[in-house]
């Protein structure tokens, strides 16, 4: 692969923007892995190559030095090509400095994307029996229940309603973890834990990966090593890297125009320091090779499509079973129904840990199927009754996790091997929490609880009109 090509620099977001270097000839920086014919997946071998067009159109535009993309359907590799430079093309790089081609195997820091690796692992302990969702953090960490928060669960935690949303200023994990953790259980909870909602940028990880070793015994990287990485024979995920490994991965760069207010204001509030102080963090040695379980998950491109073909097959893959098809179930079971988050300030939809998508999400216009619940993690649909078990695969389609339906939740996405327990619910209506004592959210409430003040509204109790009718009669034949 040659990268002599001459490199043109393009402005066309202003002449500000911070824009890498874009060679005329893609090829020359373009690497094809091995493909399968998506044409024995059901695709046109067209729609594939319109993929690769719009990919390499986001790479021409120079806000990302490289670009690596791998898209599996029904376990089959259909597209999985890389374009672009891993070092040596940064905005502030000369033209001529030395420059590493990516490959497809080169490895990327996932950012905000490790949280949904995390929330995995948290409900792979849950389902080993290590820990439960429903379990008080103070119970692992006893310093943690002070201020108010000594009621905060994991499921808070992985729901983004725990109180602690930002950092404390002055914690610093990188140079000393122990001090920041203590930091973070002595923090004082915005708001009643449970409450809101209110994005977790960093802080919330932090408590997570706690937890993970004081259940597990050993920290959060041996345990994703051991229940995701090895079973699936990923080499990379995991987080950060071996201090040998650090040149290998791939060179963030700060893009694009300067964010002005008032999004500066909310990359600092989420995340405690400006976009271009994050990236200088990220491309640290400290950053790749610490354990940041809401921001450094390293990997490729193949290993997590692997990742997620795993969990669109209810949890196995090439015979390899890694989660039980219940865990994914309550992984992706709705908790915030286009809630306002209090960070972000936007209307969110939220599972356990993972962001669902929908008509208008932060994954785009159009995007319902994004991390939902796929039909084969569910009890059979009325299509599906009657048909062999073969027929019913068939009808599945393994290819994503598919769209469920919004609301109250079905009992098959409730763990089956549970006893009774106590379910914490929310409401997106009173936007309050609910204590629903042996029921599982949605299906009913506790006889003991009273009904919102806006769900009593309107539903005075009224006689039928021919009750009423024949009540009025029947009074003036006794008069």
């Amino acid at each position: 692969m040659g990268t002599g090509d001459s490199l043109a620099v393009k402005k066309p977001f202003g002449p500000l923007s911070r824009l890498c270097h874009i060679p005329d000839d893609l090829e020359s920086v373009t690497v094809r892995g091995e493909e399968s014919d998506p044409r024995e997946t059901g695709i046109p071998r067209a729609t594939v190559e319109q993929l690769w067009r719009a990919a390499q159109a986001v790479y021409r535009s120079g806000l990302h030095p490289a670009l690596q993309i791998c898209i599996r359907r029904e376990g089959r590799v259909v597209l999985h090509r890389a374009i672009g430079h891993a070092r040596g093309n940064d905005p502030d790089d000369p033209p001529s400095a030395p420059k590493t081609p990516i490959g497809i195997d080169t490895p990327f820091v996932l950012y905000s994307a490790s949280k949904g690796v995390t929330a995995f692992l948290v409900l792979k302990l849950d389902e080993l029996g290590m820990l439960h969702i429903e379990d008080r953090v103070a119970d692992y960490l006893p310093e943690f229940a002070c201020h108010g928060k000594d009621a905060t669960t994991i499921r808070h935690v992985l729901t983004h309603r725990a109180g602690i949303p930002t950092m404390p200023r002055d914690a610093d994990f990188l140079k000393d973890p122990e001090r920041a953790l203590a930091m973070i259980c002595d923090q004082r909870p915005v708001f009643r834990p449970g409450r809101l909602l209110s994005y977790h940028a960093v802080s919330g990880g932090y408590v997570l990966g706690a937890v993970i070793q004081r259940a597990s015994g050993a920290d959060a990287r041996a345990a994703l090593r051991k229940h995701v990485a090895e079973p699936l024979g990923l080499r990379w995920m995991s987080y950060g890297v071996a201090p040998a490994d650090v040149e290998k991965v791939a060179y963030d760069s700060i893009t694009g125009p300067p964010v002005l207010p008032p999004f500066s204001w909310l990359v600092d509030r989420a995340l405690g320091d400006s976009a271009a102080g994050v990236v200088r963090t990220a491309n640290d040695r400290a950053f790749r090779t610490a354990i940041v379980p809401a921001g450094n998950v390293v990997t490729t491109a193949d290993e997590l499509s692997r990742f997620y073909m795993t969990l669109a097959n209810g949890g196995a893959l090439d015979g390899t079973s890694v989660f039980d098809p219940k865990t994914i179930r309550r992984a992706t079971s709705e908790q915030s129904y286009y809630e306002i988050d209090f960070t972000l300030g936007a209307p969110l939809r939220w599972g356990l840990g993972v962001m669902l998508g929908g008509p208008v999400s932060l994954f785009g216009v159009g995007t319902q199927h994004a991390l939902h619940e796929h039909p084969r993690l569910g009890r059979p649909g009325p299509a599906h009754r009657g048909r062999a078990p073969e027929q019913r695969q068939a009808d599945a389609q393994p290819r994503r996790l598919a769209a469920c339906q919004a609301g109250v939740p079905d009992q098959s996405r409730l763990p089956e091997d549970r006893g009774p327990m106590k379910v914490t619910a929310f409401s997106y209506r009173t936007d309050r929490l609910t204590r629903r004592r042996g029921r599982a959210p949605g299906h009913g409430r506790a006889p003991n609880a009273r009904p919102h003040r806006s769900c009593r509204r309107g539903i005075r109790r009224r006689a039928p009109r021919s009750s009423r009718r024949d009540s009025g009669r029947s009074s003036a034949r006794a008069a």
